[in-house]
């Protein structure tokens, strides 16, 4: 069975369609495939009508948080460059119930400060000479979660950068960077709560690509309720998932791994990292609430 557990579709910052992704994930010979738009599962219900019989949607959703934020009343859009001692950090969910009212209501919050941050760096971009707008950032975002990756698309169609890429330097919008704006997130610890208490599971997602989450983070985690720890990502080399792979052992997490697919961001990589029937089931057991679809280990049904 090969499971990804990594993906993202133009419901969030990916460039393609949650039943286009599907398709791909067909095409690319998997057994299951976890849909995980940042802060928003709105493009599940595209994916699970386009869903071939061949592939198991496993619902989930990429959830933004904040090593070191201790005010949870300071709206990010107001932080500015990230305050020393903070960090980003993002949690996979899996089979929560996204209608439970706490995290729902903290799911709004911070999908309105995404706007007020996006808003924010466009108009520290035009103060550094960059000709975009407000409007044309939306228009690519369409109704998608606004991320960075849409004011990328937007400096790339500009000219302003030569690609999409290009935008996440210290010269432009990577964290601390001279158009950076930073926004509310959740304390993972109470992202972990939030999820369980909505019969779900959580795996830290690649804990070596961007800000570095250091194993005593990861342990406090642990002692939270996380349940997996995504090991094997594209952005990690040999020697970390190495490291990576003792750490799950002796924390007790289940080592997952995905492509972390943005469509024509990252070159159409659906599949190119996936994990096992056996490690798919153990993190699926570590969930409150399974649903009777999602028992088989290579469950060909997933609606």
């Amino acid at each position: 069975m090969r499971a990804d557990l990594h993906v993202h579709s133009s419901a969030s910052d990916g460039t393609d369609p949650p039943a286009e992704v599907m398709r791909r994930a067909a095409r690319a010979g998997l057994d299951v495939v976890a849909l995980t738009d940042h802060d928003t599962v709105a493009g599940h219900a595209e994916a699970r009508q386009a869903l071939p019989d061949s592939l198991t949607l496993l619902p989930g959703m990429e959830l933004s948080c904040r090593l070191g934020q201790h005010s949870r009343g300071v709206p990010g859009g107001l932080l500015g460059s990230s305050p020393r001692g903070q960090h980003s950090l993002h949690l996979l969910a899996y089979l929560f119930d996204p209608g439970h009212p706490d995290l729902a209501a903290e799911l709004s919050r911070i999908r309105d400060d995404r706007v007020l941050r996006a808003r924010a760096m466009v108009r520290r971009l035009a103060d550094l000479g960059v000709g975009i707008s407000w409007d044309q950032v939306a228009a690519i975002a369409g109704q998608a979660v606004v991320g960075r990756p849409h004011i990328a698309r937007a400096m790339a169609a500009a000219g302003a950068i030569a690609a999409p890429h290009e935008a996440f330097t210290q010269d432009w919008i990577a964290d601390g960077g001279r158009a950076y704006v930073g926004r509310y997130a959740l304390d993972p610890v109470r992202a972990i709560g939030l999820v369980r208490d909505a019969g779900g599971v959580t795996a830290l997602a690649h804990p070596r690509s961007g800000p570095l989450v250091s194993d005593e983070e990861v342990g406090r985690l642990a002692a939270a309720g996380l349940a997996g720890l995504e090991v094997f990502h594209p952005d990690h080399s040999d020697t970390e998932r190495a490291g990576l792979l003792a750490l799950a052992h002796d924390l007790d997490l289940v080592a997952t791994a995905g492509s972390d697919d943005h469509g024509t961001l990252t070159g159409h990589r659906i599949g190119c990292e996936t994990m096992d029937a056996d490690a798919y089931q153990a993190l699926l057991s570590r969930a409150a609430a399974l649903p009777a679809t999602m028992s088989p280990p290579c469950g060909k049904k997933g609606r």
